[in-house]
């Protein structure tokens, strides 16, 4: 039973910039039923009642989270204001924890996403789960569209049976899910304007390329090349090449043709920046820009993203940061 190709799925141009979410339902749905298939003799065991976390503790849960995986994403949220800020962060470890389901799990990969699937979807978010609460508790505050985090859990799906994208098409529906659909549910936290969600999915997009191609070879020894096959086959190379770890002149105008690409990803998103709230304005524009210079890292280190994994340092950051006020200023734009 193919999970990435359920009845009715159609993969969409990155230029259409629509996704049916009926879809994702129905991958999940799918996800659901291949769980039991493989798992078919599944007893449900009652778990103890307990009383659940205070909603405060579970949101500090979700600091530590952000803190522990993401120092760059840590140090961007913490230019929002402490609601906002809290918010985004539980966004965060609940996009963390079901990442790592599938990158991590120690049982059935497919069972376990199903689980955590089920338990998202509960009418009561768990007493025992810190995330899910603080994570409920911001869905409900911000009034995200329960729509949203189905597409991002269908994303996340995609990577149990999907290792390789033939087109460029066909992986702007995974950036999509994984990435962009975070900037959606962002929007809903930060505040927004009219027109934003087009900026949002670009930066999304962009954003998921940056760690496609920071991640190469660590994707690659998980058996997975993400870069499109279509994009491998205009510079000779296949997906064994990336598998093997080839980087020769070849590998390296591939990733320049991947990064320009994210480049103009990038400058397609910065107009949306002045259609957030003020808020929030510093914190993605610092966001956006310091994973940007990821790209910068990448060619730096003569593309060497098999043995060294690319990092903007804190000095650099800083100093990135400093640069995007002046440009929100000279826009007019932020707290100026």
């Amino acid at each position: 039973m193919s999970l990435s190709h359920s009845p009715g799925w159609i993969p969409l141009t990155h230029s259409e910039r629509e996704v049916p979410h009926s879809e994702a339902s129905a991958l999940l749905a799918t996800l659901r039923r291949l769980a039991e298939h493989e798992q078919p003799q599944r007893t449900e065991v009652a778990r103890p009642t307990c009383p659940a976390m205070p909603i405060p503790d579970a949101y500090r849960m979700c600091v530590e989270i952000t803190r522990a995986h993401s120092r760059s994403f840590f140090l961007s949220t913490q230019l929002l204001p402490p609601d906002k800020r809290a918010a985004i962060r539980a966004l965060y470890a609940f996009c963390r924890i079901s990442d790592d389901i599938v990158d991590n799990s120690s049982l059935n990969a497919t069972q376990a996403l199903a689980a955590w699937v089920a338990r998202v979807h509960a009418p009561e978010p768990p007493p025992d789960s810190a995330v899910l609460l603080a994570w409920n508790d911001t869905v409900v505050r911000y009034d995200v569209p329960r729509y949203l985090p189905d597409e991002l859990l269908a994303g996340i799906t995609m990577d149990l049976t999907v290792s390789r994208y033939a087109t460029f098409d066909d992986l702007w529906l995974y950036c999509y899910r994984v990435a962009s659909v975070v900037g959606l549910i962002s929007m809903h936290i930060i505040g927004y304007r009219e027109g934003a969600t087009k900026y949002a999915i670009s930066l999304g997009v962009a954003l998921q390329l940056t760690n496609i191609l920071r991640d190469v070879g660590e994707d690659a020894r998980r058996g997975r090349v993400y870069l499109p096959l279509e994009d491998l086959a205009r510079f000779g190379l296949t997906d064994h090449d990336i598998l093997n770890g080839r980087r020769d002149e070849a590998f390296r105008e591939l990733m320049r043709f991947e990064i320009a690409r994210a480049h103009q990803l990038y400058d397609e998103a910065w107009p949306g920046i002045g259609l957030l709230q003020a808020d929030g304005q510093l914190a993605i524009a610092a966001a956006s820009a310091i994973y940007r210079g990821i790209l910068d890292k990448i060619v730096a280190a003569n593309f060497d993203v098999f043995g060294h994994r690319a990092y903007v340092p804190l000095l650099e950051k800083l100093l990135i940061l400093w640069r995007v006020r002046r440009r929100l200023r000279a826009e007019g734009w932020g707290r100026a």
